[in-house]
């Protein structure tokens, strides 16, 4: 992991070097004064999680290179406190500041208020403040339809879930995945553990390793690096797992079915796609599920799946778009 990491930083510091390379002209240096400046404070792990801030940083490069838009980051590594990265991005005239997960709420607000006529985009959690627009997802659609792939996949009809933390957000990945496995096998057990940590992969794998002592066969994660080892694990135990956020099948290729994507840079490309495009941020809170692409399922794989059981799964994701399942 700390390997990869560096490598996502090597990737980004040459592309910032080629950026000021190339962009040395007086023509593309007033070009840039009149481009839209975003900044963004990523989730703890930071780039190289192959999860939320990964996703996060493609939805920018994408925005970068197809509406034009500049971007600077800051990591919780380096900054040490959100409230402290966000202030600096602030500072630094960005038109948008963006904060990553819902640990940032807290000092998001308390930026959003010194810099009142700053646009704030809040992501995973939902903000009042007037100049705070919050994208939320409905993670409980995307885990209902984990669930159904984890009941058609298990065979002891032993399920578990790790959390990252026990908290609102999390439980709607926990509830949701439950009641997809139960839609398929009433009579199936879910485990469910909160880490109480998003980026400790030993404590996941350890997890994970008493979830498979008790016979669970598929585990579902939703806990950031903590997951990762969990996905890990149950490679090397020789059961089944299902990763979160992006598509995990890649940390454990033996192992991981699928995966339940949360389209941030989706969701993020499109509010700026119409802040550049109308001069104005969607107000309030935008909230995106199955329907409008905002969550889903990453390809399925290593497990025997055939047609029979994508019909049934495409048929519980329509029920779910059509408002005839709870998934909540």
């Amino acid at each position: 992991m700390k390997q990869q990491r560096r490598i996502w930083h090597l990737v980004i510091a040459l592309l910032a070097m080629f950026t000021m390379m190339s962009g040395c002209s007086p023509e593309e240096t007033v070009a840039k004064k009149d481009r839209i400046k975003v900044g963004i404070m990523l989730s703890d792990v930071g780039l190289g999680d192959q999860s939320f801030s990964d996703s996060a940083f493609r939805g920018l490069m994408k925005a970068r290179d197809e509406l034009g838009i500049i971007f600077d980051y800051r990591e919780l590594k380096d900054t040490k406190t959100y409230e402290q990265g966000l202030k600096e991005l602030a500072a630094d005239g960005n038109d948008i500041i963006i904060g990553l997960g819902f640990m940032v709420q807290e000092d998001l607000e308390k930026v959003a208020k010194q810099y009142p006529k700053q646009h704030f985009i809040l992501v995973d959690a939902v903000s009042d403040l007037k100049n705070v627009t919050s994208i939320t997802f409905k993670e409980d659609e995307g885990s209902f339809l984990a669930g159904v792939v984890a009941a058609l996949t298990t065979k002891t009809n032993r399920l578990g879930f790790i959390g990252g933390a026990d908290a609102p957000l999390i439980h709607k990945f926990a509830t949701g995945f439950e009641k997809g496995v139960h839609a398929v096998k009433p009579s199936a057990s879910v485990q469910i553990v909160y880490a109480g940590d998003f980026g400790n992969d030993k404590l996941g794998a350890n997890i994970a390793k008493d979830m498979f002592a008790k016979k669970c066969d598929v585990v579902y994660t939703a806990a950031g690096l903590t997951g990762v080892g969990a996905l890990r694990e149950a490679e090397a135990s020789g059961v089944y797992a299902i990763g979160v956020d992006s598509d995990q099948y890649f940390y454990a290729e033996k192992a991981v079915v699928t995966s339940m994507v949360k389209n941030v840079d989706i969701a993020l490309f499109r509010v700026l796609k119409q802040y550049v495009e109308k001069g104005e941020l969607p107000t309030g809170t935008v909230q995106l599920g199955l329907a409008e692409n905002g969550v889903g399922l990453a390809p399925i794989r290593v497990v025997p799946w055939d047609e029979q059981k994508q019909q049934l799964l495409e048929q519980w994701k329509q029920n779910i778009v059509d408002g005839k399942v709870t998934t909540k």
